[in-house]
């Protein structure tokens, strides 16, 4: 008895995990693309010959890279963060906070310069932060950020580059 109800169980979680990566895998038409209408739009190629592949991988294919392996999470230097696809003025130095998380993190971006989309993937529902010139995916935005926003942009460090002031 003891067997087949393990066996069940682990029928049953294997399931629930096929399911979920089914139902929360982002279809390709639903990528940041071509197809969307940015500012600047370029095929898959052309990305992958401007981008290094771990920016490939974050700001094309939205994933995120390990924490605390950016060296701008912990830059507090004055200056601009921009997106390493286009160059887009993202964030300033100014709304930079050390989060903890160990991803770059600000309470607020450039007006203008991001969209957002909803993330269902992992279990959870997340807002999505993308350059909205060239659709990149540059991270999350949470409400748990400090005043005077209370939001918390959690940022890919490899998506972006630092200008510093001159």
């Amino acid at each position: 008895m003891k067997r087949r109800l393990l066996l069940e169980t682990g029928g049953v979680i294997i399931g629930a995990l096929w399911l979920s990566n089914y139902l929360t895998r982002r279809p390709e038409f639903m990528a940041t693309s071509n197809s969307e209408k940015f500012e600047i739009n370029k095929t898959e190629e052309e990305w992958r010959k401007i981008l290094t592949p771990e920016q490939f991988r974050v700001l094309r294919k939205h994933g995120t890279e390990r924490a605390g392996t950016s060296p701008l999470d912990k830059n507090y230097a004055d200056g601009t963060y921009v997106c390493a696809g286009c160059g887009q003025p993202l964030f300033t130095s100014e709304t930079k906070f050390n989060s903890g998380t160990g991803w770059p993190s600000f309470y607020a971006p450039i007006e203008g310069a991001i969209s957002t989309t909803v993330d269902r993937s992992f279990f959870m529902t997340r807002i999505e932060v993308h350059c909205s010139r060239c659709g990149g995916h540059l991270g999350h935005v949470f409400e748990d950020g400090p005043a005077p926003t209370g939001q918390r942009y959690c940022i890919n460090g490899v998506a972006m580059e630092f200008v510093p002031e001159a």
